[in-house]
């Protein structure tokens, strides 16, 4: 039956699929919607439709600028160690649509998200000829393919990654166990709000009356507003600096972390992933699996001490294994530019050169101000049709903002991703290194075109 009903709507195959989620109402890469339009109606709708799968599972939601990946990336493999299984749904993907659905710690299997997209089809189609107020968006879509899965899948628990905001975001549809904040900057200001404070309003309306929220290392507007919600909707807090905080080794370089709650829990461990964030993040994590009070202090520690020194995350100061040279972190933030920055004093103190795509949406000239004043060469490129900055606006803000910080830069532009990256790297000057940044998109490149690619090669040909 499931293959007929695929035949019925031509999915066969993961492009399908992937054709068919791309080609929906995409407010995910529009930038003309107005935010407090949307509404929660649609997904309700759409999951209503579907049997409510969301209702069977025991949820982690979280929240934040940034650091929302990492966070779902070490309580996954934290919660696989303590013998869970484990759905994750992160956004957006690096190189393949299966890599937003995880299980277990791997991306699903492709005619898993064939058989859910095919299950899902007909019913998006019959909402969207419908009214407005249950006419599905993309993100309403993929979010119902997450919680069909993994109810499908009969996991433990989910991490579930909010896609943008958080009041209004498709996945607050959920009642989790656990909520979570990362973090707030100023980023999707012409959505979110104008302030720090207006935009925790926002994230912080994931919160749950009786539900833990763990709140991470906030500054003091972001975090009053979190605190006034939490107050409100009766959500008690796990606050850093309140109740757990985190510590490490000073030295550059050094991977030891500690994490001590203030009732006494603590558990010190090695770190596989290198930078403050991932220090901050994995605190998060495990405060926030701690909140479930589903597990002793002797259990939680000992898989601690088992999953963290092993956890990778793909685009987070990742050096590629296929070429070592190369660094791909997906930092398109003003702090995740800045601990970029900090970090490669480390990672490349013989110097390195960059290669630039950054989202139009985005305080493009502070990223800059981070990332420059260290780089030999820059490469800038668009890699993303819609929402990155052509290849020539890229390079007028990067010269403006070399001549402000009176950096000498040599620039050159080049449209297409997937030749800059090649022409970046062939380029790359002895002993130093490469390093890709500013978008998502960018990082997804360039893992796909360089990663298994020896030293040097690669100045011409498609990647396949």
């Amino acid at each position: 039956m499931e293959r007929a009903r695929e035949a019925e709507f031509g999915l066969s195959t993961l492009e399908d699929a992937a054709q068919y989620l791309e080609g929906l109402i995409d407010r995910e890469r529009r930038t003309d919607y107005v935010y407090r339009r949307l509404d929660l109606q649609p997904i309700r709708s759409l999951l209503d439709s579907l049997g409510s799968p969301e209702e069977s599972l025991s949820i982690i939601h979280v929240a934040g600028s940034k650091g929302k990946g990492s966070t779902c990336l070490f309580a996954e493999q934290l919660l696989i160690g303590l013998g869970e299984r484990v759905g994750t749904f992160t956004s957006p993907h690096l190189e393949s649509w299966i890599e937003r659905f995880r299980v277990d710690g791997q991306p699903i299997e492709a005619p898993t998200l064939v058989r859910a997209v095919s299950r899902l089809q007909p019913l998006v189609e019959k909402l969207r000829v419908g009214p407005d107020a249950t006419r599905p968006s993309f993100f309403d879509a993929t979010t119902a393919v997450a919680l069909l899965v993994f109810a499908e899948a009969g996991v433990d628990r989910v991490l579930l990654e909010v896609g943008l905001g958080g009041r209004l975001d498709s996945t607050n549809v959920v009642m989790p166990e656990v909520t979570c904040i990362t973090s707030i900057e100023l980023e999707h200001t012409d959505k979110l709000g104008e302030t720090e404070a207006e935009i925790a309003a926002e994230k912080a309306g994931i919160l749950k009356p009786g539900i833990p929220v763990v709140v991470g290392p906030l500054r003091p507007d972001a975090l009053a507003t979190v605190r006034e919600v939490a107050g409100r909707v009766g959500a008690p807090r796990v606050e850093w600096g309140e109740v757990f905080e985190v510590s490490s080794d000073p030295k550059p370089g050094e991977s030891g972390w500690s994490f001590r709650e203030a009732e006494g829990f603590q558990v010190s461990a090695d770190l596989g992933v290198a930078g403050g964030p991932a220090r901050v993040n994995a605190g998060l994590a495990l405060a926030s699996v701690r909140a479930l009070k589903a597990y002793d202090d002797g259990a939680v520690a000992a898989a601690v001490r088992d999953t963290f020194p092993a956890v990778r995350l793909p685009a987070r100061l990742e050096i590629l294994a296929g070429d070592p040279d190369v660094i791909v972190d997906a930092a398109h933030t003003v702090e995740s530019a800045r601990a970029l920055a900090r970090a490669l004093e480390v990672l490349a103190p013989d110097g390195f050169d960059l290669l630039l795509s950054v989202s139009a949406d985005k305080h493009v000239d502070a990223l800059l101000d981070c990332l420059l004043g260290r780089a030999g060469r820059v490469w800038v490129t668009q890699a993303e049709p819609t929402r990155s900055l052509t290849s020539t606006a890229l390079a007028r803000r990067v010269e403006a903002s070399a001549r402000a910080g009176q950096h000498g830069v040599e620039l050159r532009a080049i449209a297409d991703p997937e030749e800059a990256a090649r022409v970046a790297r062939a380029s790359l000057p002895a002993g130093s290194r490469l390093c890709a940044t500013g978008s998502v998109y960018l990082a997804g490149i360039a893992r796909r075109v360089l990663g298994g690619e020896a030293p040097g090669s690669g100045a011409s040909g498609k990647d396949g």
